[in-house]
């Protein structure tokens, strides 16, 4: 059987599969300037993690979604009325306050992250004989990657990064459960290790796509919440690892994988530098958001106002974060398929 990958080997590894492993490589070697770079560079690693890859990826769902007719036309009804159920949802959270707002959000997101290692895994075995016990397993694991680090975070002392603001986790502080929860961890990659290698022999096939995305997910997770208590690494970790591969995940699938009669009037992005054109268009909406967030929100990053309009923080938090959380609840329908 031949490797299932979903764009071609060089590329999904570089870009699906290899920033988890990049990243990782570089925090190791780089370490002990951490500290120094988050201190001297703070603008920086805000400007290239935060606007450049987190918020552009958001934006990606674009080019799956609004930007195209025929999908448009298809989910015209969810694609109009999910941003407007976000803002009222968004509203009506913070009436009652920024954390139950944020907390909300972010416990969102959480979800979404795990889920987006749950596509990729599931992806990677769509050519596997599938059991009930193989999917269990792969499922199991996956989970248990993403779902140990979060507990640990839940149940540990206090970190020093934050999802979105301060306390926005339920927290409870608790050795014994997180020995626990450490040895059922163990014992789930364990099993799926030993399982893995007896089915390889059988069918003498290594996925290596699957396991690798599989890895890089319990690597990534792992040293970015539990081994190290960093904010700088935590971001790089989390931040690299999930919106590259989804960048170029809807490049591959939607763009590169179509032909121009099928792309219309997006056709121009499958020719010469399409793809710079394309990460273009998302820096540069993301740069427009975030641009919005500090005129009106932050007043961190970029000084660009004088006026106060923190009077207006229930309408305009909710309606600058509707294409996040739009992107969060869109990206649970558009990937399903009954194949």
């Amino acid at each position: 059987m031949e490797q299932p990958w979903i764009h071609k080997p060089k590329t999904d590894l570089a870009f699906i599969i290899g920033p988890s492993f990049f990243v990782l490589a570089i925090i190791f070697i780089f370490q002990d300037y951490i500290t120094q770079i988050e201190e001297n560079y703070s603008f920086y690693t805000w400007l290239f993690l935060i606007v450049f890859i987190d918020v552009a990826h958001v934006y990606a769902t674009l080019f799956k979604t609004y930007f195209v007719a025929d999908e448009f036309q298809k989910q015209k009804r969810r694609l109009i009325l999910l941003p407007i159920i976000c803002l009222v949802t968004g509203i009506v959270l913070f009436s009652f306050g920024s954390l139950v707002f944020w907390s909300f959000l972010a416990y969102v997101a959480v979800f979404h992250f795990i889920r987006q290692q749950y596509g990729f895994m599931r992806l990677y075995a769509r050519k596997e004989t599938k059991t009930k016990i193989s999917v269990w397993i792969d499922n199991l694991t996956i989970y248990a990657s993403t779902g140990y680090p979060m507990l640990y975070w839940f149940f540990s002392s206090k970190r020093k990064f934050n999802w979105f603001v301060e306390n926005e986790f339920f927290r409870f502080e608790n050795q014994r459960i997180l020995e626990i929860l450490f040895w059922i961890y163990i014992g789930i990659l364990g099993l799926y290790m030993v399982y893995t290698a007896v089915k390889s022999i059988q069918n003498r096939f290594f996925n290596i796509p699957k396991n690798s995305i599989i890895l890089g997910t319990a690597l990534s997770w792992y040293f970015g919440i539990v081994y190290f208590n960093n904010d700088l690494i935590f971001t790089l970790l989390n931040v690299v690892s999930h919106g590259i591969p989804y960048m170029a995940l809807v490049y591959f699938k939607e763009i590169d994988g179509k032909s121009e009669s099928e792309l219309g009037s997006l056709s121009f992005l499958k020719q010469y530098k399409g793809i710079l054109i394309y990460i273009g268009i998302l820096l540069l909406i993301a740069f427009s958001e975030e641009f919005l967030w500090e005129f009106f929100v932050w007043n961190e990053n970029i000084t660009v106002s004088t006026f106060d309009f923190s009077s207006w923080q229930i309408v305009l938090v909710p309606l600058l974060s509707v294409p996040q959380f739009t992107h969060y609840l869109l990206d649970g329908f558009i990937w399903k398929s009954n194949k």
